[in-house]
Formats: C-alpha cells, sequence, structure tokens
C-alpha cells in the first residue's frame, strides 16, 4: 500500500481503523481460497431502483443532458438511478466483470457510457470532468482516502455524493468470528469519521443517515458459502456456517449515511 501523497490526521486514524480488518495470518494461512471476494451478483441493477437521500442529493443539481462518474460502480446502481437526468454515465471499477455489467445496463438505459478499469484515483487521468461524481459502498476499502476523496472532488463540476453504511459493512459477519475463531473484530472506522476526513480537507461535506432495506439477492445457501470462504473455512464446515447463520436471522434493514459537498 503507498502512502497518500495528502496525509492528514484523521485520515491517519482511518488507516489504523482499516489495518484492525486485517485476518490474522494464522487464519489467514487456512484459507483454501482468497477470502475477499466481491460476487458480481451482489452488484447488479434491480429492474426498479428505489429512491433514496443518495439518488435525491445528486439529482438535484443536475437539469438534463448532465454527466456522471460512478467511481467503484459496479453495475451502476448509482448512476442509472439519475436517467433520465443524465445522458452520459462513467463506470470506473477493478474489475472487469463489473464493467460489463455497467455497460449492459448503459445500453439498457440508452446513455453514453464509457468504462474504465483500474483503481481509483490511479486511473482518473482516464477520465473527463462530470457534473456529478457519486461513489457508493466503496471507501471501507480506501486506505488511502484523503487521495481517493481529493480525486473524487477534482473531476466534478456540481457535487460529489457518497453512500456507505454507518459502520464497516463486513460488521454484520462479527458473530461468525467470534464463533468459528473466538475472534473479536473492529467496529470502526465510521461513515461520521469519513465525513469528519472532508471536512478536514477543505471540502463542506454534509451527512444524513438514513434506513434502507437490505439487499437479498442470495439465498441464504449461497450467503453461507460466501461467508464461508470469507471467514477462512473449509469447503466441509459449509453446513455449520448455515446452521448458525439461521440462528441468527439476517436483519431486514441497515443504517446508511450519504455524505456530500458541491464545488
Amino acid at each position: 500500500m503507498q502512502n497518500p501523497k495528502n496525509k492528514i490526521a484523521s485520515g491517519e486514524l482511518w488507516r489504523t481503523a482499516l489495518n484492525l480488518w486485517a485476518i490474522p495470518e494464522n487464519i489467514l494461512s487456512q484459507a483454501e481460497e482468497s477470502p475477499w471476494i466481491h460476487p458480481p451478483v451482489l452488484f447488479d441493477i434491480p429492474k426498479i431502483i428505489e429512491n433514496n437521500p443518495s439518488h435525491e442529493r445528486a439529482r438535484e443539481v443536475l437539469v438534463s443532458e448532465g454527466s456522471v462518474l460512478d467511481v467503484g460502480c459496479g453495475g451502476g446502481i448509482a448512476a442509472f438511478a439519475l436517467v433520465p437526468h443524465v445522458n452520459k454515465v462513467i463506470g470506473v471499477d477493478h474489475q472487469q466483470e463489473m464493467l460489463e455489467m455497467f455497460s449492459k445496463n448503459a445500453e439498457r438505459y440508452g446513455v453514453s457510457h464509457k468504462e474504465v478499469l483500474g483503481f481509483w484515483p490511479e486511473v482518473s487521468e482516464q477520465v473527463p470532468q462530470v457534473d456529478v461524481v457519486v461513489s457508493h459502498h466503496v471507501a471501507y476499502n480506501v486506505p488511502n482516502i484523503e487521495d481517493f476523496l481529493i480525486a473524487l472532488n477534482d473531476k466534478a463540476n456540481k457535487r460529489v455524493v457518497i453512500e456507505l453504511p454507518t459502520r464497516h459493512p463486513l460488521s454484520n459477519l462479527n458473530y461468525l468470528w467470534k464463533h468459528f475463531w473466538n475472534l473479536e473484530r473492529p467496529t470502526v472506522p465510521t461513515a461520521e469519521q469519513l465525513q469528519q476526513i472532508a471536512i478536514d480537507l477543505g471540502f463542506s461535506a454534509k451527512f444524513e443517515k438514513w434506513t434502507g432495506k437490505m439487499r437479498s439477492e442470495l439465498s441464504i445457501e449461497q450467503a453461507a458459502e460466501f461467508n464461508r470462504i470469507r471467514l477462512c473455512l473449509p469447503k466441509s464446515r459449509l453446513n455449520e456456517v448455515l446452521e448458525i447463520m439461521k440462528e441468527h436471522p439476517a436483519d431486514e434493514q441497515r443504517e446508511l449515511a450519504t455524505i456530500w459537498w458541491d464545488k
């Protein structure tokens, strides 16, 4: 991991907190496959995109025929929720499968589109200026958060809109880590910390907390398989993971935050 070019104290706290999520080597060495998985099926978009505060904050500065950059785009739900207020979308993602979904969905919505493969902000020079920059459910994967946010800001002509859970999205697996490995997992960083970093960088970042539905594209059996992999457990323990999950039904809703600022 490279050091950020624009290091600040609140960013250091963010990196320290993310480092707490590292899997101990004695556990990681037992993994049959990489636990750092992002199944593309979780990132495609539904037939109908429900409105939420993040989409509203982006739309309110768009008139018509606007442009949007979606960083960490997945299938593009953050971008395509803004149609018909935008007619040009740009998706950035480090997984080719995600960009293929993004391109497919852009054709479905009938908008001009461009896809950029790579990590942000390393690929930022390949991206033009746009009206609005959005980045949903990405920040907790970004240690060098200062450079990430500055590059988002640099590409926006009107507004930057970020969406993320109020706490780390893998926190919902903490009970499984405790059960299988007797491992206490962290509860930081938080969305409030991200807002503070943006403010410390000089952005007039606003914060809105709201409740949204948990996405449920996976059956509990599929979720158990993904969780087994994340927990570094062998395939032979899949049924045990499934049984423990049945004893702890997943929440139907989760607390989310929208952070945004104007140029």
